[in-house]
């Protein structure tokens, strides 16, 4: 594990401490003794190793002050909707207060997913505000390294989970996945932050693609059900673009931990 505390004695700014990515990040932050505050919309206590900040970067409001001493900014935070609007506000912020680095977490496809209609907008606006979210912060002058990442195990699981309630499932004709370990993503956002800034990085995926209806059905067989599937089409241009592989690196299959791996791992 590369030592970020090596590289500085600052305290570094994780957002989106408690997701998915940011819980695994700050495992390893904690690991390589680094200093590290945490924004948060809600109170936590402090530790010896983790400082938490109250701040909202939807609103912008306390993340000013979160950012106070920071020199590194690893940028973890995502949602559905407004993920652009929450990197403008952080980098407004960094700007202000002499940030040195931000780390950003981003998806592939994120520049190749065209968003130019209503219904790209309601199916694949993630994209689209992934894509501004890294624009943003190349456009900031604040030195960055952007990583873009297939679909993390964790997301396709929740949505195969939901998915496999419905006792005819509906799935999108020709759409295929490269899920990859959140761990291995944890693993190279610490090693970027402990490196120099180095832009736009090469993306990182997981080691298979998939058909979607083959996520789903071996989801199924883990637990143990039974359902019918019904392949359907999906209209606009986002959807074609998903269809062409957009979504997909596999020049980039550098993870290890395959789905079914993730499966075996989450029914133990």
């Amino acid at each position: 594990m590369t030592e970020i505390s090596r590289l500085t004695s600052a305290p570094i700014l994780l957002t989106g401490g408690t997701g998915t990515l940011g819980r695994l990040v700050l495992g390893r932050l904690r690991r390589a003794g680094s200093k590290t505050r945490i924004l948060s919309r809600n109170h936590h206590e402090n530790d010896a190793a983790v400082e938490y900040a109250r701040g909202d970067l939807a609103t912008g409001q306390g993340v000013r002050n979160a950012l106070d001493g920071c020199e590194i900014v690893i940028h973890c935070a995502g949602s559905a909707k407004g993920d652009n609007e929450k990197a403008e506000n952080l980098v407004k912020a960094a700007q202000v207060e002499g940030a040195l680095h931000i780390v950003f977490i981003s998806v592939v496809g994120a520049d190749k997913v065209p968003i130019s209609s209503a219904i790209d907008r309601a199916l694949f606006g993630y994209y689209g505000a992934k894509f501004r979210s890294e624009q943003l912060i190349a456009d900031s002058g604040i030195p960055w390294t952007t990583l873009r990442a297939t679909q993390f195990h964790d997301l396709v699981l929740t949505t195969v989970r939901g998915m496999a309630k419905m006792p005819v499932v509906p799935v999108p004709k020709g759409v295929r996945f490269q899920p990859i370990d959140a761990a291995e993503v944890a693993d190279r956002m610490v090693e970027l932050a402990a490196g120099s800034p180095a832009g736009m990085v090469p993306a990182i995926g997981g080691p298979r693609i998939y058909q979607m209806s083959d996520l789903l059905r071996s989801y199924l067989d883990a637990v143990g059900k039974k359902r019918l599937i019904m392949n359907i089409g999906m209209p606009g241009r986002a959807a074609r673009a998903i269809r062409d592989g957009a979504n997909l690196a596999p020049s980039r299959s550098v993870g290890v931990n395959t789905w079914e791996d993730f499966l075996v791992q989450d029914e133990s």
